[in-house]
């Protein structure tokens, strides 16, 4: 026995000790990952040692690896909260333009719109078009579309699905176009409401029946007619001199005194329109118009698209969250504040969207809580902390025999 084997024992339990305490210190640090200590013995071995009777020259410390084990998921109804459940990392742009990859999905918004953790790191994600497909293969800085305004969009087209009471008499001259009907709000360019309304008057031709409109009130002008099949689909349209279309739409044109493009067609689709034996009824009226609107809401996917939604009530696309996995998430240097780097160790990162390939999926309005188990490292320090008094006692007893060799002199 030498002194080296204890002190090396020492020095390894206090390490050991040092990663123990790092772990229990971010127990409650949101995405960190537990390390442990992983150890390697010593020999010093020479040409004139004999086999199998080499006592060692003690312990070392071979690495100190990470745990990438999933963490605990816990809901925080943050819809910025972020957490993935599997493989992968978010990737993040530093402050000097690096690159960076976190599990630690507390992202906010700053005052440009950008996405950003408590680091001021950027989330990168995927351009995408309005409805979430995806433009590039590149992620680039996520920003929000916080300080412009969802521009107008005129109505082209309105959907009509109704029932007309196939007993309803044929219309006279003394009965009101307006006794049936319905109304909705379409848009001009600048995103104006213009209130319109769809009147319905049954003709003496059998199954047949006028269509009229009307805009912000003005008397009802004709439009043209619907021809219904004996089993009370609609067959066809007719146009205002009551010629068949053939289609099941009609060409509405609109005006606007608001200083917008006028006038402005749409078409609109009655293909959903039944003629049956039921009184009249509306079950659904919509168009594609709307007006301008600010971003009130954001919500991301667990494929990791992210939907905006605008006072107008509209939700559009405005990218996709990118994740990156690495073949060996140990060989990532450790950067601080939860931020890894990329080795030559890890390997190069593999990107794409949430539940691609083995990426894992997202879950918004959640954090992925620290995988370190606390009742285990407790335990594990109280092995350390025996490990360290057992080197420590090799030291003494050593002590005590140089002591007995020099007090036989």
């Amino acid at each position: 026995m030498s002194f080296e084997q204890g002190i090396s024992g020492l020095n390894a339990a206090s390490k050991s000790l040092e990663v123990i305490g790092n772990n229990i210190a971010n127990a409650n640090t949101i995405g960190a990952k537990s390390s442990r200590a992983e150890f390697s013995d010593l020999y010093a071995d020479s040409l004139t040692s004999q086999v199998g009777k080499n006592a060692g020259t003690g312990v070392q410390v071979a690495a100190v690896a990470q745990q990438f084990t999933q963490g605990t998921i816990s809901s925080t109804g943050n819809d910025l909260d972020l957490a993935i459940n599997g493989n992968g990392f978010f990737q993040v742009t530093r402050s000097d333009g690096t690159a960076a990859y976190t599990r630690a999905g507390q992202f906010k918004m700053d005052n440009q719109g950008n996405v950003v953790n408590n680091n001021g790191d950027t989330l990168t994600a995927y351009a995408t078009d309005t409805s979430g497909v995806r433009l590039s293969s590149l992620p680039a800085k996520l920003q929000l579309p916080t300080n412009t305004l969802m521009a107008a969009n005129a109505t082209s087209s309105v959907s009509a699905a109704f029932n007309l009471d196939a007993s309803t008499p044929t219309a006279t001259a003394s009965t009101a176009v307006t006794s049936i009907g319905s109304s909705l709000n379409v848009y001009d360019s600048l995103g104006i409401a213009i209130p319109l309304s769809l009147y319905f008057s049954k003709t003496a031709s059998a199954n047949t029946w006028n269509v009229y409109t009307s805009e912000s009130g003005a008397t009802p002008t004709l439009l043209g007619g619907l021809s219904f099949n004996a089993d009370g689909t609609l067959k066809q349209t007719l146009d205002s001199t009551g010629t068949a279309t053939g289609s099941k739409l009609l060409s509405l044109s609109l005006s606007s005194s608001s200083g917008a493009t006028t006038p402005f067609t749409a078409s609109v689709d009655f293909s959903a329109a039944t003629q049956l034996g039921a009184t009249f009824s509306v079950s659904a009226l919509s168009q594609d118009g709307y007006a301008p609107g600010q971003l009130s809401n954001l919500k991301v996917s667990a494929a990791g698209l992210v939907q905006a939604s605008y006072t107008n009530g509209q939700t559009q696309a405005v990218g996709q969250v990118a994740l990156t996995n690495f073949r060996n998430p140990q060989g990532l240097s450790q950067l601080g504040g939860g931020d890894w780097g990329e080795t030559a160790a890890s390997g190069a990162g593999v990107r794409g969207a949430p539940g691609e390939g083995v990426l894992g999926s997202l879950q918004s309005g959640a954090l992925e809580e620290s995988n370190v188990d606390l009742t285990a490292e407790l335990v594990n320090m109280m092995t350390s902390q025996r490990a360290y008094q057992a080197n420590a006692q090799t030291i003494k007893t050593m002590d005590q025999v140089l002591q007995t060799l020099i007090n036989l002199h």
